[in-house]
């Protein structure tokens, strides 16, 4: 797949998740499957896929809004385990 296009459907979603007032926190799969499910229809891609880009999207979120702008300094935060 395009990474152009995967770019772009994490930021959709994003905005999608700022408009729903979902924070980039959550951890409830149930809330996050209208999200799945948005990028399932618009990638054509599995469930699996499809959530990926999920917790990839509030892991953009997170970084985004960060204070930091070293992402190296902030990975641990997120669990990225940047060394």
């Amino acid at each position: 797949m395009d990474d152009n296009k995967i770019n772009l459907e994490i930021e959709k979603i994003a905005n999608l998740m700022v408009h729903d007032d979902l924070s980039s926190d959550e951890q409830d799969v149930t809330k996050l499957e209208k999200y799945r499910d948005q990028i399932k229809s618009d990638l054509n891609i599995g469930d699996e896929e499809a959530m990926k880009l999920v917790y990839e999207t509030l892991v953009y979120r997170k970084l985004k809004s960060s204070d930091s702008s070293d992402m190296l300094e902030k990975g641990t935060d997120f669990g990225a385990g940047f060394s």
